[in-house]
């Protein structure tokens, strides 16, 4: 499969209960993942927003979004480019 370049967007409800959940995945990924930014401690540090951009096919990116969206707390939102 074509890999093809876009995002993820990540938001963690009580961060630091799924904090070190949350970037063991990312570590687990870490090849398709070519930018990070983090904002943490949003509202009352209550709530964390992660934003990646990568360069994957969709099987990986949907194994990673799979992952993190299992995870109690843990919103994510997806896209990749139409183009390969």
């Amino acid at each position: 499969m074509d890999k093809r370049y876009g995002f993820v967007g990540i938001t963690l409800e009580k961060k630091l209960d799924y904090a070190l959940e949350v970037q063991k995945i990312l570590s687990e990924y870490a090849e398709i993942i070519l930018g990070r930014m983090g904002l943490p401690h949003l509202e009352d540090d209550q709530i964390s927003v992660i934003t990646l951009i990568v360069q994957s096919t969709t099987d990986e990116l949907g194994g990673l979004t799979g992952k993190l969206g299992k995870i109690p707390g843990v919103s994510v939102k997806s896209g990749l480019t139409k183009r390969k």
